[in-house]
């Protein structure tokens, strides 16, 4: 009755049902991998926010090696000085809640003439990008603002490149928050790292609105993983099933 399944054809079903089968387990393991890499990132990122911010020229200065500052990102800290409003630049592309706008990234000047890249915020589309931006102008005078370290960021290459800036000339639109770019630009020392704004020493306007902090959800792995265990286990359930329809209907 069941003959016919060791023909050549019917073999190569087999094996490439097999091959589906192993590939979908294959993708539920990895969506697993993914899970628990997630998990033990939000654990490190939990432990690291929860701490007490520290001035920030505890922990990093303009000759920081590029090699050390993985580990301070998302470091709560604390820096005092003033904003450099002439030197500030909008960030393309950012939303908040899903609505497109501009990250506000405006240079903070400590004491020591050291300055850091502060991202204030959200602001919508609807600002012109050539000014002016009083409506989202930072406090006057010394300011101690509190957030947390991220790290500059790079333009993302492969088959799909992410948008390139000029690479010289004062620029008041930036595709990211490229420090080094920035650094370009302005006439004081750059700290290689910005801070995301968390908190401040006095109220600001309704704009911009503070990026929000970093999220800490599982994300969709656990979910697809049972999809492609789901989809294995119907297969292999309805192969056989369909394999013995064909017998039977072969046989009569």
């Amino acid at each position: 009755m069941y003959r016919f399944l060791l023909r050549p054809r019917w073999i190569l079903s087999h094996l490439f049902v097999t091959v589906v089968v192993l590939a979908m387990l294959t993708a539920g393991f990895w969506q697993l991998r993914r899970l628990d890499e997630r998990r033990e990132t939000n654990e490190k990122i939990l432990s690291v926010t929860t701490e007490a911010p520290v001035p920030i020229e505890t922990l990093v200065t303009p000759t920081t090696p590029t090699s050390d500052l993985a580990a301070l990102q998302y470091r709560p800290v604390t820096v005092t000085g003033t904003y450099r409003v002439d030197e500030q630049v909008l960030i393309n592309n950012r939303s908040n809640n899903g609505a497109p706008g501009y990250w506000v990234v405006t240079p903070l000047v400590q004491a020591n003439g050291v300055a850091v890249a502060v991202n204030r915020g959200w602001v919508p589309y609807s600002v012109s990008v050539d000014g002016p931006w009083d409506d989202f102008a930072p406090p006057t005078g010394t300011i101690t603002v509190t957030g947390i370290i991220r790290l500059t960021q790079e333009r993302s290459t492969g088959i799909v490149s992410g948008p390139a800036d000029a690479a010289t000339g004062e620029l008041r639109l930036l595709s990211r928050v490229d420090v080094q770019r920035l650094a370009q630009q302005i006439d004081e020392k750059l700290l290689p790292i910005y801070i995301n704004l968390t908190g401040t020493s006095v109220p600001v306007a309704p704009y911009p609105i503070a990026v929000p902090p970093p999220d800490l959800s599982e994300g969709p792995h656990l979910g697809y993983a049972l999809q492609w265990f789901s989809f294995s286990l119907l297969t292999i359930i309805v192969y056989p099933l369909l394999l013995r329809r064909v017998a039977k209907r072969r046989q009569a």
